[in-house]
């Protein structure tokens, strides 16, 4: 493993501020040292970046997608590895690990199948037409092109499928755009090791060099500069509100304004329907108890509030939540500065006389730190819509239960609710029609709608959506997984009466790369 900072293929020497990574549930230094880059750092690798572009954006897709194959092979070859290098920096424990790590691996795979079918370009032939009266049509042809370098954050609770080598470094590098990550301060070893995973297939395939790089930072410097430098494109942030609003503020405020593309968290509202509870609460209650406190909640799409008529299938799914929660044992969180702020979110919930405790749990490991224990708490819709607040995710094993005295009442609280990344519906078949004002709301409140399940865990493919409207993202259009999320790092461009020669080789009229293209308003490959 080596922990410094990665241009293109040069380790940098040691020079910044030092920092180790530590160990969540001990609070020990983990090995290694690892060294905050400098300003000059951040614009030595947007300049490689840069001038790696003009060779990287027009590699034949082939040579892309074995790259994109060879990233994930280094990675598989590291699996033992990064596992456990990744459970020492994250607390998370190794099942959760090895299935993110499956994923981080498919996705690669995934990306580099993308390309190799070639379609995602979306290409667009309208041709000449010289006798149309009253004027002729010109020849116009149109497909996406990547955008230029960009700066990928790493996510503190995905140290795998959103970081180093993540979705995001996965979807740039096969749009065309090089990528400078800004690893996260909380698992630098393990982005130390994927990083040099990275680096030596990038090599073994003779990318161009610059093609990705990976820098330290211990605070907030770094990060910024790389925002604001004038050769980023683009950048990709998952984390808090306030994070990701301010690094769209920096992208605001440059000469020239980029786009940041940011998850900055959700409660995922699950709404529980009358005949569902009547018929399984206690299926249900097991259901959430499972989805709350898996991996201390921290999930992106934890369902951290429950929407419900009061009645007697209620109560019952009350009863069994409770005393399901009360059974979960406490459990590591990612850093002591989520754990510091679960505890004082949820204390502060507790603390409300208008909010009760439906369940808690107790049983505190006392062998290790920054513990957190799983809470379900209860509050009136009328109580619920007096305070904004209410409204925040709590990021950690947390739900709050809001009940309505009527469905009219629970449809005031779902029109109050800001943008999500899911919204969830348990239902039985029967009663769905009857309530069909309530799932067009929550199609209109999140991207992606979910019937009769937990809303954690994403599916990684073609037609996942994990995005929604603001605040849940920065920008609903977009997906930050699944081949989609590819869209974000690339534009539209047409060329006009260009030379059948010159043009790239998704437009040719041949169709050299047999893709699929709309070709005079007639799909056809």
């Amino acid at each position: 493993m080596d922990t410094r900072n990665l241009i293109g293929y040069n380790y940098l020497p040691e020079l910044g501020n030092k920092f180790k990574a530590i160990d969540p549930a001990s609070g020990k230094e983990l090995e290694g040292d690892f060294y905050a880059a400098s300003l000059s750092e951040v614009d030595a690798a947007l300049n490689l970046a840069e001038k790696a572009f003009a060779e990287y954006r027009n590699i034949d897709r082939n040579k892309k997608a074995a790259f994109l194959r060879a990233i994930a092979d280094e990675i598989k070859a590291l699996n033992d590895e990064i596992i456990a290098r990744a459970m020492g920096e994250s607390g998370l424990p190794a099942p959760r690990l090895q299935g993110e790590f499956t994923r981080t691996v498919n996705q690669l795979y995934m990306f580099a199948g993308l390309l190799e079918e070639g379609s995602w370009v979306e290409a667009i032939i309208d041709t000449a037409i010289p006798d149309r009266k009253p004027l002729p049509r010109v020849d116009i042809r149109k497909m996406m092109v990547p955008l230029g370098p960009a700066v990928v954050f790493g996510a503190s609770n995905f140290p795998l499928a959103y970081s180093v080598a993540g979705g995001d470094t996965a979807a740039a590098l096969a749009s065309g755009c090089p990528v400078v990550v800004k690893a996260h301060p909380a698992h630098p070893g393990t982005g130390a090791l994927v990083a040099g995973a990275i680096k030596k297939a990038a090599e073994l395939h003779n990318m161009p060099e610059g093609v990705f790089s990976m820098l330290y930072d211990d605070g907030y410097a770094i990060g910024e500069a790389l925002v604001k430098h004038p050769k980023t494109k683009i950048v990709t942030f998952t984390g808090s509100l306030k994070g990701g609003m301010a690094l769209m503020k920096m992208a605001r405020e440059r000469d020239e304004p980029i786009p940041v593309f940011a998850e900055m968290g959700s409660v995922n509202p699950v709404v529980l329907l009358p005949l569902a509870l009547e018929n399984r609460a206690e299926e249900l209650a097991e259901i959430y108890t499972n989805s709350i406190t898996m991996s201390a909640g921290q999930f992106c799409t934890n369902p951290g509030l429950l929407l419900a008529v009061k009645s007697s299938g209620l109560a019952r799914f009350k009863q069994a939540l409770g005393a399901g929660v009360a059974t979960i044992g406490s459990a590591t969180m990612l850093t002591a500065g989520i754990c510091a702020n679960y505890g004082k979110l949820s204390k502060d919930r507790l603390s409300e006389h208008v909010v009760s405790v439906i369940g808690k749990s107790d049983k505190l490991n006392t062998e290790n730190i920054n513990q957190s224990l799983a809470v379900v708490t209860e509050i009136t819709a009328a109580d619920f819509l007096t305070d904004e607040k209410y409204k925040e995710e709590v990021f950690g094993p947390y739900s709050m239960l809001v009940v309505a005295d009527d469905i009219a009442q629970l449809e005031q609280v779902l029109n109050s609710l800001h943008g999500q990344l899911t919204a969830t519906v348990m239902a039985e078949k029967e009663e769905l029609p009857k309530y069909k004002a309530i799932t067009d709301k929550l199609a209109n409140l999140a991207g992606r709608v979910i019937l009769n399940g937990p809303p954690t865990g994403v599916e990684v493919n073609n037609a996942i959506n994990h995005g929604g409207p603001f605040p849940a993202t920065s920008d609903s259009r977009f997906t930050s997984v699944g081949t989609s999320s590819i869209k974000r790092f690339v534009r539209p461009v047409c060329w006009q009466n260009w030379n059948e020669e010159l043009l790239p080789d998704e437009l040719k009229t041949d169709n050299p790369l047999k893709i699929w293209r709309l070709f005079n308003n007639e799909w056809m490959r």
